[in-house]
């Protein structure tokens, strides 16, 4: 864990993983899904970094984690979605633009709202990456987006219509914004390993041949982006 500090003067604490060679490397901020940085987002951050990328994942639940659907709920719904995009990401990115020129912005459902609202408020991305999140359309500022972003999507997904998603990427590309979508045969979470089971929320299902295919066009995008 390490500290952070926002724009406004607050601090907060954010997990790295760091890769092999740090050196030079180009860094990704991860941010989490609505159960708070838990063993599973700490876990894809410890991915991008065996694969050569600095990973930090801002903790902005400040400490508090869940398994239960409704305690996660509740936290979601406590989280100041401006503040966290304009704040608490913008402090991660900072922490790692002291290392490195080139950082990214990926999350996934919570984590994908909150990436997309984060690349309209922060010049300093290079790149984003969205999994099955996105907020209500008229919060993004999508004139402000300079970026390439990936997106990946579930046509099963009971949370995130396909029909949202279809109007999103229209208004990207009317704003000029270089997107790339990918839809997959798959439900909410399909790239989550924990979606398992009788355990898992009811409209989420984890897909391991959908999530590995998402992650090869991942790293595939981020290199393009972030090692040129």
């Amino acid at each position: 864990m390490v500290g952070l500090q926002r724009p406004d003067g607050q601090r907060l604490e954010g997990y790295l993983a760091l890769p092999e060679r740090p050196d030079g490397a180009p860094a990704v901020v991860v941010i989490q899904e609505w159960w708070g940085l838990n063993g599973q987002i700490r876990g894809v951050a410890n991915r991008l970094a065996q694969s050569g990328y600095l990973a930090l994942v801002p903790d902005l639940y400040r400490g508090k984690v869940t398994v239960e659907e409704e305690e996660a709920h509740h936290l979601m719904e406590g989280l100041n979605f401006g503040d966290a995009a304009s704040q608490d990401i913008a402090a991660a990115v900072a922490y790692l633009k002291q290392r490195i020129t080139k950082v990214a912005v990926l999350g996934f459902c919570m984590g994908g709202a909150l990436a997309l609202l984060a690349l309209g408020q922060n010049a300093d991305l290079s790149a984003g990456v969205v999994w099955y999140g996105l907020p209500p359309l008229e919060y993004i500022q999508a004139s402000r987006i300079k970026v390439p972003v990936l997106g990946h999507w579930g046509t099963q997904d009971a949370f995130f219509s396909i029909k949202s998603v279809d109007a999103l990427e229209t208004k990207l590309a009317e704003s000029g914004v270089h997107a790339q979508f990918h839809r997959y045969l798959a439900h909410h979470a399909f790239a989550n390993e924990t979606a398992i089971g009788h355990g898992r929320i009811a409209g989420t299902q984890y897909d391991p041949q959908w999530a590995q295919l998402a992650w090869d066009r991942t790293f595939t995008f981020l290199g393009r982006t972030l090692w040129a």
